[in-house]
């Protein structure tokens, strides 16, 4: 079973141009699946059944694994068979009525704007360093980007003059406005930070000291460094300051769609849990401002 895993893995990466991260989870849970049959004397696709999936689904679930980890299984699972029953390397899709366990969905843990103004406010001074992180930092609230999405723009998304920055996403390309203060700290960077860091003729905008891609792992240890720093006594992650994003232009007013759409997300449902914060002028802002509010009242009107 273990060479269809491959050839799917071989799909993902040269068909389908999925990212590296993408890859690996793809692999690590088909390869788990692997290992779990063969303990039951299961080696060939062919003898699988629907059974056996639900089985697997049940030993995750005694294994005290998290909902969100099976139900990233299962999605895993459903791609895979849909790929062998395309290239008919299966017979019959026995995985399309597996079901994942529901998940509870929790609000996003985010920063509050004390704590994020500490954080910018850290790197500090005008060596090349210095330079890049405080931009990177500001770059990364001022938008609301993913870590591999800041980590991966090229100096041709980044647009200045006229304050935007165009975003590649793993779902659709967006075009997300940046603030001038933000577009100041990026001109400093793009002056005087960039040209000693990156090598070469490279189009990459951030890179470590020595002139490689930087890394999520970098990236991580620098936001970690300066939270330090900053006297935030918790476990503090870059994703944490996209939530933070979020929060606080709902806090401050911003309508849903909106900010779905400077996030990137397919889903508005995925932006709704924004809406989760035990924080009462949310919902006051939400019962203001939501569309079918306002279509209501004009239809009353």
């Amino acid at each position: 079973m273990e060479q269809y895993v491959k050839q799917f893995v071989r799909y993902l990466k040269e068909d389908k141009h999925a990212s590296q991260n993408t890859i690996v989870s793809y692999q690590r849970d088909l390869l788990k699946l692997c290992s779990y049959l063969e303990q039951h004397d299961i080696t060939d696709v062919s003898m699988v059944t629907e059974t056996n999936l639900n089985s697997y689904i049940l030993y995750m679930e005694t294994e005290g694994m998290a909902s969100s980890t099976i139900s990233r299984h299962v999605a895993t699972i459903k791609a895979f068979y849909l790929y062998l029953i395309r290239n008919h390397l299966v017979e019959q899709d026995i995985a399309y009525r597996l079901k994942p366990p529901k998940i509870e969905k929790k609000s996003p843990e985010a920063l509050t704007e004390e704590e994020i103004a500490l954080l910018l406010a850290q790197p500090e001074g005008n060596g090349r360093k210095e330079l890049r992180d405080k931009a990177m930092l500001e770059l990364l609230y001022a938008t609301g980007m993913r870590v591999s999405e800041l980590i991966s723009l090229t100096v041709h998304q980044v647009n200045l003059e006229h304050g935007y920055i165009i975003c590649k996403g793993s779902t659709y390309g967006r075009v997300i406005p940046v603030d001038e203060q933000t577009v100041e700290v990026m001109k400093r960077y793009l002056l005087e930070g960039r040209p000693a860091i990156v090598k070469g003729d490279t189009d990459i905008l951030f890179s470590n000291i020595h002139g490689k891609p930087m890394t999520r792992q970098g990236f991580w240890k620098i936001v970690k460094l300066y939270a330090q720093k900053a006297g935030i006594n918790r476990e503090i992650t870059p994703h944490m300051v996209r939530h933070s994003f979020a929060f606080h232009l709902i806090q401050h007013g911003a309508d849903l769609h909106s900010v779905q759409e400077l996030l990137g997300h397919s889903d508005i449902a995925t932006t709704g849990v924004y809406l989760m914060r035990p924080d009462q002028r949310l919902k006051e802002v939400y019962n203001k401002t939501h569309q079918r509010d306002r279509i209501g009242e004009k239809k009353n009107g």
